[in-house]
């Protein structure tokens, strides 16, 4: 990827820049993106960006599940050290995981990508190997709670996950099923941690294509009363509609001034948001 984005000449980079270059955006979640420990890569990806003017000052890239070894058979093929026996998914530590762009200070983040898939309520893991449960996460790359810093004082709280999708494997429609669920779990008050302080956008990676997987953690999400109305072409899908792999879906108190999707940012294309937040009380 780094070679890609040095090159200057690779068509699905080049698409994402000329992309993120027409929307502009105050902050960005990429996904798909490979990891490394000194940031190198995203650090050329955000030069790359630079020399058109769109500076992204603050960035966050930290070590995630994806391609991470776990030390356990955890596809219950009998072998150790498959690309599936990674805590997620990966041909290497780091494989296609996320990272934040940033115009705004971050906050301290909350990371929850060591919580354990048995930790949540009602888990689906009737594919987990049972020697594999009392350490196999749940976050096939991370799910994290990342605070903007806002002009006004205030934060903006980004709700990030990358759910692996519902093929490949016989665990994946019960993951990213769980993946996505973890929200709805958390925003309810049903996990040992504190939900999020609003303002917050959930943003991110449901993975789900129409006909794949189960779409019913995301109707959940789509109606739930913290969470704003699905917005036309860049949030979760409507009770009947299609299933997003990507979405942003804001709180309730939030203004949604426009959204849409980019047709040039490669093969996912650029889910994007305009919203309004209310200054911060004196």
């Amino acid at each position: 990827m780094l070679r890609d984005i040095l090159s200057g000449k690779d068509p699905e980079v080049e698409a994402v820049v000329q992309g993120l270059l027409n929307i502009r955006p105050d902050v960005v979640l990429l996904t798909r993106v490979d990891h490394d420990l000194n940031g190198i890569a995203l650090n050329a990806l955000a030069s790359r960006l630079a020399q058109d003017g769109l500076e992204y000052p603050y960035r966050l890239a930290p070590a995630q599940n994806r391609g991470l070894p776990s030390g356990l058979d955890l596809d219950g093929n009998g072998r150790r050290g498959d690309p599936d026996d990674a805590h997620g998914y990966g041909r290497f530590s780091g494989d296609g995981a996320m990272a934040v762009l940033s115009r705004w200070p971050l906050g301290e983040v909350r990371d929850f990508s060591h919580f354990l898939w048995a930790d949540m309520p009602d888990a689906r893991l009737g594919t987990v190997p049972v020697a594999a449960r009392a350490s196999h996460r749940l976050s096939s790359s991370a799910h994290w709670i990342v605070p903007v810093l806002l002009p006004d004082g205030g934060a903006l709280h980004l709700l990030a996950w990358a759910a692996t999708p519902p093929l490949f494997g016989a665990r994946n429609p019960d993951r990213n099923h769980d993946e996505t669920a973890f929200w709805l779990h958390l925003l309810e008050g049903r996990l040992p941690m504190a939900p999020p302080s609003a303002p917050f956008v959930l943003i991110g990676l449901p993975n789900l294509a129409p006909g794949q997987g189960d779409p019913s953690a995301l109707r959940a999400l789509a109606v739930h009363p913290a969470l704003h109305p699905p917005a036309p072409g860049a949030s979760a899908m409507l009770a009947s509609g299609p299933a997003p792999l990507s979405l942003i879906q804001p709180s309730a108190d939030l203004h949604v001034t426009a959204s849409g999707l980019h047709p040039e940012a490669a093969r996912h294309r650029m889910v994007w948001m305009t919203v309004t937040v209310d200054p911060a009380p004196p």
